[in-house]
């Protein structure tokens, strides 16, 4: 099945993106590859914390969550080695295309005062991570059973060779930018 943001990757995106950039070869072209959602948990809160994370983060993205273990003891942070810290899910394919769909269409818009992300996120080799604050944004969360606020990060990989071909192509998908300066 495909998606709606597949299809106009397809359709739009990508002939647009061989225009702009002059690929040789259409294996050059940008493509998304991956997306990954991070929440990470205070070692300090309760012990249904994690458990919280994890329900929300698998109604959030329709996949159950991987745990993260400590790597090594901290003990500033009260954290010992083997003690999860957090949870993630990776997204492919069709259910990649999909949560992004979610979050540009649906997700995105409810931020209080959103202006847009910064396009300042970007690592260098063409893949970007964006943090949410709170993930009550998602319309899959409902408000009464909330126990506390959880950020996450998101982070798109992408096949880009540079930050500006990453920029173009998630631009192209409808990502929200503010302008660059």
């Amino acid at each position: 099945m495909e998606t709606r943001f597949y299809r106009k990757y397809v359709d739009s995106v990508k002939p647009a993106l061989v225009e702009k950039w002059s690929y040789q070869n259409v294996h050059q072209v940008p493509y998304l590859e991956k997306i990954i959602v991070h929440m990470g948990v205070s070692a300090s809160l309760e012990k249904g914390a994690l458990e919280d994370a994890s329900k929300e983060l698998s109604l959030i993205t329709g996949r159950k969550p991987m745990l993260n273990k400590a790597r090594k003891s901290v003990s500033q942070f009260k954290v010992r080695k083997g003690q999860p810290i957090g949870c993630r899910v990776t997204l492919r394919r069709e259910g990649m295309y999909e949560f992004l769909d979610r979050l540009v269409t649906a997700a995105l818009p409810r931020i209080r005062d959103f202006r847009g992300i910064s396009p300042r996120a970007f690592d260098g080799r063409g893949n970007y991570s964006l943090g949410v604050s709170d993930q009550t944004i998602f319309p899959e969360i409902e408000l009464d059973k909330v126990k506390r606020q959880q950020g996450m990060d998101i982070t798109f990989v992408t096949t880009a060779e540079s930050d500006n071909e990453a920029f173009d192509l998630l631009k192209m998908l409808g990502m929200p930018f503010t302008e660059r300066k």
